[in-house]
Parts: C-alpha cells; structure tokens; sequence
C-alpha cells in the first residue's frame, strides 16, 4: 500500500488504539475469563467498547451492561450503510469490511477529501487496529493483573486524543462546529442518567438531524 497522508493517519489511529487493548485484555482475566476466550472477544467481536460493556456484564453478573453492550454496537449498522455505499464492496472483501467498519476506521475514512485517500485511510486504521488491538489484547490477558489498573498507564487517554486529532480537522466552520458542540453537550447531558450507549446513539441523531435542517438551510 503506498505510504500517503491518509494511510499515516490510519497507522498513527491504530497505534494509539490498539494500545488501549492492553486494558481490555487485563479486565478480561480479571473478569474470570480465560486468555482464549479474552482473545476470541477481540477477534470475533471487535467492537472496542461493546467488549468492555461485555466484560462488565461479566464481572458484575448483570444483564443491564449486556444490554449496553448490543446498544454501543447498533453505531456499527450506521457505519456500515455509509462504508458500503462508499466503496461497494463485493465477495469476501465485503465480509472483511464489515468486520474492521469500526469508529477509528470511518473516522479515518471520511476525515480524507479525496475518493482514493478516503479508501486508503479506511483500511488502513480498519486493519491496522485489528492486528495491534489483538496483539495487545493478547499481551494484557497473559500478564494479567500484573499490569495494575490500565488507567494508571493512560491508554484511556491516547484513544481519546486520537479521536480529538481526526475531529478537529473537521471543525473548519461554523456549521461544523455547532452540531460538535451540540452533540458533545446531549452527550454529557444524558451520560448520568441513561445506560451506556443510548447517549451515543442520542448524540449521533442529534448531528444527522443537525446536518440535514443546516443542509436544507443553505440550499434556500
């Protein structure tokens, strides 16, 4: 693949992501599960946050965070409508992009202004953070609790930072900037008193109708 602002994006995403699977992998062990089974979460399920949500479900014995977990994964059904009208994928290269359609990999994607860049920064961040999320899941789980609490070593943060380096890029005007904010603010509004997920869901439709009625707007 050749080497362009977008695939450096995409490596640089996956990097700061797939240090973050350190974490999962502890809290997996530490959940009571086995290495095998923490690592066939990160293969098979691969959903970032619907892991940990999972995880938890686990570890507290409770069906509400299992609840949360299908919700946090319902983001990936609207990911995937856009990436398939996008590209079009057929065969099994549909099947592999459905599977690494995740927030780092769209992000990437529809932070590039080119058709050819948006295609190279979604695969690159796609499988770049498949392999390194595995790869340190694997890590986390055989050292276990070893490792502390993950939050000590600031892997929370370096996902975050990589999601605030692909935003802000994107806040080039006005119109940009409010429906950031006004989702940012439904966002926290709604994390105190919803299960985890709804107020991601509740942030996304807020910026789709934001978009649409400001869209409409400039059209007049």
């Amino acid at each position: 693949m050749q080497i362009t602002p977008a695939v450096r994006m995409g490596l640089s995403v996956s990097v700061a992501t797939g240090l973050y699977g350190i974490s999962f992998g502890a809290l997996g062990i530490a959940a009571g599960l086995s290495v095998l089974q923490t690592q066939a979460l990160s293969a098979l399920m691969f959903t970032g946050g619907s892991q940990f949500a999972f995880v938890g479900a686990i570890a507290g014995g409770g069906a509400p965070a299992l609840v949360s977990a299908s919700l946090l994964g319902i983001r990936n059904l609207i990911y995937g409508a856009q990436m398939n009208a996008a590209f079009a994928p057929r065969g099994l290269t549909r099947l592999l992009q459905a599977h690494v359609t995740i927030d780092e990999s769209v992000a990437t994607s529809v932070a590039q202004d080119i058709a050819e860049e948006q295609r190279r920064g979604f695969w690159s961040a796609g499988l770049g953070v498949f392999i390194l999320w595995n790869l340190f899941t694997l890590l986390g789980a055989v050292l276990g609790n070893a490792l502390g609490d993950p939050k000590t070593w600031g892997l929370d943060g370096a996902a975050v930072a990589a999601f605030l380096g692909l935003l802000w890029p994107r806040l080039h005007n006005r119109d940009t900037v409010a429906i950031a904010v006004a989702s940012a603010f439904v966002t926290l509004l709604l994390v105190p008193v919803l299960a985890p997920g709804l107020p991601l869901l509740a942030a996304a439709a807020v910026a789709a109708g934001m978009s649409l009625w400001l869209g409409r707007r400039a059209t007049r």
